[in-house]
């Protein structure tokens, strides 16, 4: 184990630092389990061989935990449906929201920075938006949160991102998802004279990398799905990073941010790597053992982990 970044301190009630060390046994069997399908060209096996995997490792977690966002409706999956109680333990319930596969999963290939996260917060501080809502989203570090507008022309954003780290647009990484949808970004942001760093996967660690110190990443935009939003907002909120999402429906735009998706408290983010990304390894299979790499966030001690493991194949 070794001991990451700190980042700014908020004392308050909720999950804590030994439950997210406890998850990551979580996050870790739902990451082996999808990683035994990766490139095996069964779309949809590996996140399934997950959720179960996921489920059985949180039920026997020590929280008391209401699942607000999780694997879209009954018909999608039997376990870890919003609204699922999930945990044995006692006290305040907890506000629970996994990604599992991060939607990257491909049948194809290893599409890479595919994870199996958990956010955990105090009962009520996650926004809970429609399990197949697509948003909008920008994310950016904590130092430059204030520069940046969802509202505002790319090029405009770009030069204000620019000035205040004090360099060119030129110099500038933006990571666009790789879609249709964000084709037209794409363009804006090649014509405002930025560096595009295109993501094939990873809704939820692409917006991370935005604000992870290690990262080259100065900026996450494009499309996401909204379940995936409100967990890489959880991380960003530990890391004090920020997220604006654009909720387009019924002909009108919304504009949320950091504080609307993840209200002030603690807040635990874990995540362990599927697929190989910036941030983390993926699932690997040295002769005779697993290895896995994750992320533990807790806001509250502002504290940072990199966790390694090692399990002997059976």
């Amino acid at each position: 184990m070794s001991t990451g970044e700190r980042f700014a301190t908020n004392v308050s009630r909720g999950p804590d630092q030994a439950l997210a060390l406890e998850l990551v046994r979580v996050t870790e069997a739902a990451a082996i389990a999808a990683g035994r399908w990766v490139g095996r060209g069964e779309r949809g096996s590996g996140e399934a061989a997950a959720t179960v995997a996921m489920y059985e490792h949180l039920m026997s977690a020590p929280l008391r935990g209401v699942v607000v966002i999780g694997r879209g409706g009954r018909s999608d999956s039997p376990v870890l449906c919003a609204g699922d109680a999930v945990g044995f333990g006692d006290g305040p319930v907890c506000d629970v929201a996994v990604s599992v596969g991060d939607g990257a999963l491909s049948a194809d290939e290893d599409v890479p920075s595919s994870v199996a996260a958990i956010a955990v917060a105090e009962h009520g501080a996650l926004f809970a938006p429609p399990s197949s809502q697509v948003v909008e989203r920008l994310a950016i570090g904590s130092e430059y949160a204030d520069a940046v507008d969802i509202t505002r022309p790319v090029a405009e954003n770009l030069r204000a991102v620019a000035a205040a780290k004090g360099v060119r647009v030129s110099e500038l990484v933006v990571a666009v998802t790789d879609g249709l949808r964000d084709r037209e970004l794409a363009d804006e942001i090649c014509g405002a004279g930025a560096r595009l760093q295109v993501l094939a996967g990873g809704d939820v660690m692409g917006a991370v990398a935005a604000a992870h110190p290690e990262s080259a990443v100065d900026v996450a935009w494009g499309t996401a799905g909204a379940a995936e939003a409100v967990v890489a907002a959880a991380a960003l909120s530990c890391m004090g990073g920020s997220l604006q999402v654009r909720l387009r429906c019924d002909g009108s735009d919304e504009v949320l941010r950091t504080r609307d998706l993840v209200r002030d408290g603690r807040v635990l983010f874990i995540a362990t790597g599927v697929t190989t990304g910036e941030l983390l390894r993926g699932v690997r299979y040295p002769t005779g053992r697993t290895t896995t790499e994750s992320m533990v966030l807790c806001s509250a001690p502002d504290t940072a982990w990199t966790i390694g493991s090692e399990q002997r194949q059976r």
